[in-house]
């Protein structure tokens, strides 16, 4: 087991890791839209916050040697479902190989954020 850790990708905010590899496979922690560079989240609505959190799984993906045509699985939460759409639109210009997803609407996210994403990878 290998943890991934980049500051290219906001630090965690809890006690895990960015992303953990194992047996060829990444799992990542469940990114926000949080900037790393600033430690908030700047963007004002679903598309600008779900275009850093595209960002930050981009960068937790290629420091563990893989990219967003292996991922397998996706799980992706939303404080509103109204935002499916929207969301919809940024996250298909990153998953082009359309992996397994789901995808829910929650009461609160973290910081206040709009959306969340975690992926399963191949490595």
């Amino acid at each position: 087991m290998k943890k991934i850790a980049t500051n290219k990708a906001p630090q965690a905010i809890g006690p895990y890791s960015q992303a953990i590899v194992f047996n060829g496979m990444l799992f990542t922690s469940g990114q926000i839209g949080i900037n790393p560079e600033t430690g908030n989240i700047d963007g004002k609505d679903i598309c600008e916050q779900t275009e850093q959190v595209m960002q930050n799984l981009k960068a937790v993906l290629e420091e563990a040697g893989t990219n967003f045509e292996n991922v397998i699985k996706t799980t992706c939460f939303l404080a509103d479902i109204n935002d499916f759409a929207k969301f919809n639109e940024i996250y298909g210009k990153y998953f082009t190989e359309k992996p397994a997803r789901s995808c829910v609407a929650v009461k609160d996210l973290p910081k206040g954020a709009l959306c969340e994403v975690e992926v399963i990878a191949a490595i």
